[in-house]
């Protein structure tokens, strides 16, 4: 990427856009196993999409209303997906971004610098599920079916229009919310679009599993909305109709100008608001005593608990747990099951797994976000005292999701949901003992992007959760 900026002047348009997309791909570099893993398995998904290619090339693929409708319902999917990734990109240019200081203090104009982080946006997006999709549709497309580059197009105009809502998504929240609660808001929200077709899915499923999506489908076909001009529009596209593609690139492109003339002022201002110290307007009235705690043991759970608690970030992990497990609660509450499954030991076993990867999702960032690491190092303190502190707050923060699914094994088997409440405890315990044992401690401020543990901690912490979940399933299985 550097070498491309070097061949346009500093602080133009594309040096800018450039820049952005630089920014953003450092943050998915991963070590030398990771990186030589990911590419032998895009060598085998692009392998596969060769031998799809070549046994496609004499089938002829011709539009029809069911493909419309699956292209619409596709596009829709695709289409919420990219907001929610949107949503969050914009939220780290306005609260995490550092360079937007020195951006907006040059002499680059201000439109540009907005023009150039919203292409940012939509270039990451693009690159995110050209990967899902590009090693299918390129070998499809050069063998045997030429139509389907539109598909390149489409991918296209959804990032651009994605990016677009994304930042007024963003804007709108920081607008309504004020900079102080709009990042735990904007987290949440996201979750919700990322999350929404499962749940709208899983409604309408009608307690059959599966269901749902064919609800959804059959709706989208008896409406012959993919029928309609607008609502062939992505399928047209996909299919390389040319003035398909000229009207869905030219929407879109124009989308991109009016956004970037209109968000431009907002956006300045959100962004100036986010930089303010977000205090209470009113002094408090109680005494600082109660910051205070006495004991290592207090001191160090009430620090790690407030942290986790005003960490917006946790905000989206946690909203989205919330909404796959939804439809499990429903189920689990109901007390009914349309499929042969056993739901109570389906039930547990869900409990312990989503619990034991929140609770080391949670004691990951206790250990290797610490701010202070060499203080606690030096200081004459019990070092394991500190850790079981930050263990003990993870399972606190991990505690009101970890009680719901128990709850409902209970009302099915008292004896089962006490076992699948000591299980997940039991998970959730361990999985943060291993990532306490494996984490290492960097700056709290290093970790905009949220990434996780080492390689072997994960390995070992799904492990364990797995044999936990599986003791908890087959337990209450047994206990009826």
């Amino acid at each position: 990427m550097s070498w491309l900026m070097r061949g346009l002047p500093g602080g133009s348009f594309g040096w800018l856009v450039l820049h952005e997309l630089r920014l953003n791909l450092r943050g998915v570099r991963r070590r030398a196993l990771s990186t030589w893993l990911g590419v032998w398995l895009l060598f085998g998904y692009l392998a596969l999409g060769v031998s799809i290619a070549v046994g496609l090339r004499d089938v002829a693929i011709m539009p029809s209303a069911a493909i419309m409708d699956g292209m619409l319902a596709a596009s829709l999917v695709a289409l919420s997906l990219m907001v929610t990734q949107a949503v969050l990109a914009s939220y780290r240019t306005l609260y995490d971004a550092g360079d937007l200081d020195l951006l907006l203090s040059s002499p680059a104009d201000g439109r540009t610098v907005l023009g150039a982080k919203l292409i940012g946006i939509a270039g990451t997006i693009v690159l995110t599920y050209a990967v899902l999709t590009l090693p299918i549709v390129v070998p499809v497309a050069a063998i045997g079916h030429p139509q389907f580059w539109g598909v390149l197009a489409l991918l296209a105009a959804l990032a651009l229009a994605a990016a677009c809502i994304g930042l007024g998504i963003t804007l709108l929240l920081a607008w309504i919310a004020g900079p102080r609660a709009a990042r735990t808001v904007g987290q949440i929200v996201a979750a919700l679009l990322g999350g929404g077709f499962f749940i709208v899915s899983q409604l309408l499923s009608h307690d059959r599993p599966g269901r749902g999506r064919i609800e959804i489908f059959e709706r989208l076909r008896d409406s012959k909305i993919g029928e309609s001009p607008v609502g062939s529009l992505p399928g047209r596209v996909a299919f390389g109709e040319p003035i398909a593609v000229a009207l869905l690139l030219g929407a879109t492109l124009l989308l991109f100008g009016v956004a970037s003339r209109l968000f431009q002022a907002r956006f300045l201002a959100s962004y100036q608001a986010a930089g303010m110290r977000l205090a209470r307007t009113k002094a408090s009235r109680r005494g600082i005593g109660r910051h205070f705690k006495s004991g290592l043991f207090a001191a160090i759970f009430a620090k790690e608990f407030r942290l986790l608690r005003r960490d917006p970030a946790l905000a989206f992990q946690i909203v989205l747990r919330l909404v796959y497990l939804a439809p499990l609660m429903l189920i689990g509450f109901g007390g009914r099951s349309g499929s042969g499954v056993p739901i109570g030991s389906s039930l547990a076993f869900a409990s312990v797994l989503v619990v034991g990867q929140l609770v080391g999702s949670f004691a990951w960032l206790t250990i290797s976000a610490e701010d202070t690491p060499d203080l606690l190092t030096v200081a004459p303190v019990d070092k394991s005292e500190a850790n079981r502190a930050k263990l003990v707050a993870a399972l606190a923060m991990a505690a009101p999701i970890g009680v719901v699914l128990p709850i409902a094994v209970l009302l099915q088997s008292p004896l089962g949901g006490i076992v699948t409440l000591a299980m997940t405890a039991i998970a959730g315990t361990l999985a943060g003992i291993i990532e306490l044992s494996f984490g290492k401690p960097m700056p709290r401020k290093s970790f905009n992007r949220r990434r996780g543990g080492g390689v072997i901690a994960g390995i070992l912490g799904v492990v364990v959760t797995i044999i936990c979940g599986g003791i908890a399933g087959v337990s209450v299985y047994m206990l009826g």
